[in-house]
């Protein structure tokens, strides 16, 4: 069994919930499918959301009924039977009733996720009717039934495959199982959700608990590309990456995936598909764990950094001084993006300045401290390993005539990073898109 997930735009409307209902039925093969909230739906959730903990009822109630006429409109361009129609308006009425009834007086975070799951609620609901109306074997199984999370509010796998399991073998034979991403529960029994990576990391969990044959993630994007095709001219999908390549390339700016998702996926060795609901019979972009020796893969960049370097002479052999430092960030839980150090410094640069002052009013009692804001960080990826002689200096040859102020390599087999300025990065991604792919 594959494991296919749809995003809010592939399910923005009723005809492209139709277009997904073809794509997962066309080669008649047993599919379970992730689905997000329809386009615009979770906005509208979260700022209902918004009026309520600030006690306006009639500002809720205004947002709670455009959506109720929104999706009423949906019904008969998604549904041809009068029975069918009744069954899907009863439903969202009575959806759209229970979100007026959060009107309470100590509006919490615990309401605003109850209130944020019914976007997946209703989708997913929608799209099971339409299957169903076509005469497709299909099951709508809940996620809040095996989606949970531990103390730690990581993915409790072992719970997840365990009931995960159940529900498929609760109603076999099915052609589609639909289900809902991003929504769980948590460790208390709650309604959460998993936030980082939302539906895809639904998908790659799912994947992973019951070991699907293959993870396919559609999107309205061509895979991913060797560069930012908004940016850089000419540029290429990448049809094959490793899982460690994919990670990378996520983390530093490639939106497509977010680099949570890849973890279950890759642990269980089971390969994610990137497609294209747009263009459906289009490659796409498959990732594992097959590596392609003596190839570069793609560039990413990640704009909105910090440099942050700390110089101090006592430094020099002092036993814990770069334990201190990393305690700075610790205590105001701010992650590290790149770091390289000398005998008497230390630089780093973050994407969080939440804290910047803070922190660098702690790192002022060991050294001194200077800051640079607006840089970039430019990431190259692909078979980084040290013992290939010439790949890093391809890299740097291309960003000759482009001031670096710092350079990661060595600390993984599929990276190295130049740290430069925001205002150069159009010029250091077109320079290393003809360096590295068009051998100008």
């Amino acid at each position: 069994m594959k494991v296919l997930k749809f995003g809010g735009t592939s399910v923005g409307t009723p005809e492209r919930m139709k277009e997904v209902s073809r794509l997962v039925t066309q080669d008649g093969e047993q599919k379970l499918v992730v689905l997000s909230a329809m386009s615009g739906t979770t906005n509208s959730l979260v700022e209902i959301s918004q009026y309520l903990y600030g006690g306006n009822k009639a500002g809720a109630d205004d947002v709670i009924n455009r959506l109720r006429t929104k999706y009423y409109a949906h019904v008969p361009e998604l549904l041809s039977k009068k029975e069918n129609q009744d069954e899907l308006q009863k439903f969202l009425e009575d959806k759209f009733n229970y979100l007026q009834s959060f009107y309470i007086d100590n509006f919490t975070e615990k309401e605003e996720k109850i209130i944020l799951a019914q976007g997946e609620l209703i989708s997913t609901y929608m799209v099971t009717c339409y299957l169903k109306e076509q005469g497709i074997k299909t099951a709508l199984l809940p996620a809040l039934d095996f989606m949970k999370t531990n103390a730690d509010a990581e993915p409790d796998m072992q719970f997840i495959a365990d009931k995960a399991a159940a529900q498929l073998k609760a109603v076999p034979g099915m052609q589609i199982y639909i289900t809902q991403g991003f929504i769980c529960r948590n460790v208390q029994g709650d309604i959460d959700n998993l936030q980082r990576g939302g539906s895809d990391y639904t998908a790659s969990i799912l994947g992973a608990a019951i070991k699907a044959d293959e993870i396919q993630i559609w999107t309205d994007i061509d895979g991913m590309h060797n560069n930012d095709p908004r940016v850089v001219d000419k540029t290429q999908p990448v049809r094959h990456l490793h899982f460690e390549e994919a990670a990378e390339l996520a983390y530093f700016g490639a939106k497509i995936l977010h680099p949570t998702c890849i973890q279950p996926a890759k642990a269980a060795n089971i390969s994610v598909r990137l497609l294209n609901t747009m263009e459906p019979t289009a490659p796409g972009t498959l990732i594992d764990n097959r590596s392609e020796p003596g190839r570069i893969a793609a560039v990413a960049a990640k704009d909105k950094i910090t440099a942050i370097k700390i110089k101090s002479s006592r430094m020099l052999l002092a036993h814990g001084f770069l334990k201190k430092v990393f305690e700075v960030f610790e205590t105001y839980r701010t992650s590290i993006d790149m770091i390289c150090t000398s005998e008497v410094g230390v630089s780093m640069s973050i994407d969080n300045t939440k804290h910047l002052e803070e922190i660098v009013a702690e790192l002022k009692k060991y050294g001194t401290v200077t800051v640079d804001s607006g840089m970039c960080i430019v990431c190259v990826v692909g078979d980084m390993v040290w013992e290939n002689l010439g790949f890093e200096s391809r890299a740097m040859d291309a960003l000759a005539d482009i001031p670096v102020r710092m350079i990661s390599y060595g600390g993984s087999n599929y990276n190295i990073s130049f740290l430069i300025r925001e205002s150069d990065k159009k010029a250091a991604l077109q320079r290393l898109s003809d360096v590295l792919f068009n051998n100008k």
